[in-house]
């Protein structure tokens, strides 16, 4: 018996010992942590966190909630409140007027041409024979957190950004990144550029030969729980939800299987699968690459796009949405559970937040009798190019309305002997009169303008001169650009578009909450403060001090 005692002992001891020897070391008390993991949430609203609480799991977002930092009034300071915009300043501690993103689109002035916010025509697609992948983050002015982090290590630190969009891993990451990968719809894979890579990495290649999208179609899309459980969204089935599966699939449960023969990979974006598929690359990628592993912090930006593709279609009170919330936590609570294990708990930080929240459909809003409307801004922006016409007798002065701005066509007004300054004032005239305009200004003159100082501060902070229209429209609160009458988008400044989550938690965060009004801004320069890194070259944010351990 003794020595079955002794044998036991001995045994413990051994795997005791194994395991001491596999499992990761949790980092001494004040030490920076070895890995850092942003995560933003495309679209998602700051009330996201309460409305479905009670259906999270406890190791979700109820963990960061509970055991992290949370500041519950977080704003956006600038508009337009957009996807490139957002994922910009989040990581730049900056506003468009300083790094230069001022929109997912914006007409360039400066080259005389429209530019999608990561084009960049000098790269080449790696991963596929297409061009989805001729995309960098040049456009961008200034540098990310990211970039700070391998300054400061010099450059040591290994950093990748990850997303379905491609703005959504190329900005956040970066100029020094040493990947950005993003999806491909016509592949079904992940990709990345020439800026970053002259071929993908086995792992990346590996994971894309896995059938991943197709394995996810076959599942189907039904409800997590029972329809009927759904309290807190819509009736299933709205004339004015958009229809992404097909014009016969209206409601739940939705037929995937169907656009495995046809290829059709892009439609996985608009289903809670493409957050989970976005989780199993990152999870792939951080044990390839083996982020985490050793005492030099390494920093995973992920950003989960198909919280705004479902968003957009159903609107925030849909049963879609509801479903896609509930899913993201559980993927969630496992993801939080792979870093426990892979990078060691104590070991990493993560933050958590939003690039922009969304509006309701108007049409909802209609049926229970609060302020909505939509406006066609195409058919404006014909308008005023007629009435400028009849007044200036020249086709096309406007060259488009983007961004809640109107941009005009310099050469055609110096080519005519034109007063760039009358036209701009004929067109504000007629832009007053349209409905669900609130009011029109031109930029040149928005410190005179009649608004309270902290919105007139997010106009201007919206502004960068090249890349910005003469003119900047506010729509009433309630008001969405007409998209065919069904769906939902964002961009203004209202709370329901510039109010987001944010969440600490991990290494050096303080447990608790704060209800001081904080900004996006304040991302960048509180991670600055506890990786005792400089700030980005163009950040203007405030660290958020009670967040951080003393």
């Amino acid at each position: 018996m003794k020595k079955f005692i002794s044998f036991l002992l001995f045994f413990i001891f051994i795997i005791n010992f194994s395991k001491a020897q596999t499992a990761p070391k949790v980092l001494p008390q004040n030490s920076p942590p070895k890995l850092v993991v942003g995560i933003v949430i495309d679209q998602m609203r700051w009330d996201f966190l309460y409305r479905y609480y009670d259906r999270y799991s406890a190791g979700g977002f109820k963990r960061l909630m509970q055991n992290g930092f949370n500041c519950e009034n977080t704003f956006i300071p600038y508009t337009p409140t957009v996807t490139a915009a957002g994922h910009t300043c989040i990581y730049t501690g900056s506003v468009p007027a300083i790094h230069g993103i001022t929109g997912n689109n914006f007409y360039d002035y400066a080259v005389k041409k429209s530019l999608y916010c990561s084009e960049d025509k000098t790269v080449q697609t790696v991963g596929a024979a297409d061009d989805n992948g001729q995309m960098s983050p040049r456009n961008m002015l200034v540098t990310t957190i990211c970039d700070e982090l391998k300054l400061a290590t010099n450059f040591k630190a290994k950093v990748i950004g990850i997303a379905l969009k491609d703005r959504g891993a190329i900005l956040p990451a970066g100029h020094s990144a040493d990947a950005a990968y993003w999806f491909d719809n016509k592949t079904g894979t992940f990709i990345s550029s020439t800026y970053y890579l002259k071929e993908l990495p086995k792992w990346v290649t590996d994971f894309n030969s896995s059938n991943a999208v197709t394995n996810y179609y076959q599942k189907n899309w039904n409800t997590l729980y029972p329809l009927n459980t759904y309290i807190q969204s819509d009736a299933d089935a709205n004339s004015y939800e958009n229809l992404p599966f097909g014009d016969d699939q209206k409601h739940f449960p939705y037929d995937l299987k169907r656009f495995s023969d046809k290829k059709n990979y892009g439609i996985i974006r608009s289903t809670p699968y493409g957050n989970s598929l976005t989780f199993d690359f990152a999870k792939t990628a951080l044990i390839h690459e083996q982020l985490g592993s050793d005492a030099i912090t390494d920093f995973l930006a992920i950003s989960f796009s198909s919280t705004d593709y479902v968003g957009h279609a159903f609107g925030p009170n849909s049963v879609e949405t509801e479903d896609t919330y509930l899913r993201l936590d559980k993927d969630l609570r496992d993801f939080l559970k792979f870093l426990d294990t892979q990078v060691g708990i104590g070991n990493y930080t993560v933050f958590l937040t939003a690039d922009h929240g969304v509006a309701h459909i108007p049409a909802f809003l209609e049926k229970h009798h609060l302020p909505n409307g939509l406006i066609d801004a195409s058919k404006i922006e014909t308008q005023l190019n007629e009435k400028l016409k009849a007044v200036y007798g020249t086709d096309s002065l406007c060259m488009m309305m983007e961004n809640y701005q109107l941009y005009f066509d310099y050469s055609r007004i110096a080519g005519k002997e034109l007063d760039k300054e009358k036209i701009i004032q004929t067109s504000i005239a007629f832009l007053e009169q349209q409905n669900g305009i609130d009011r029109v200004f031109e930029y040149a003159n928005l410190q005179n303008a009649m608004l309270p100082q902290e919105l007139k501060q997010q106009l201007i902070n919206g502004y960068y001169p090249n890349r910005c229209g003469d003119i900047i429209v506010l729509f009433k609160p309630g008001y969405i650009e007409d998209y065919g009458g069904k769906g939902t988008t964002h961009g203004i400044w209202s709370p329901y578009d510039a109010h987001i989550p944010l969440l600490f938690y991990g290494n050096g965060i303080s447990k608790g909450k704060t209800f001081e009004k904080v900004y996006m801004t304040d991302i960048a320069p509180t991670l600055s403060s506890l990786l005792h890194i400089q700030m980005p070259s163009g950040c203007i944010g405030k660290a958020i001090n009670d967040a951080i351990k003393k």
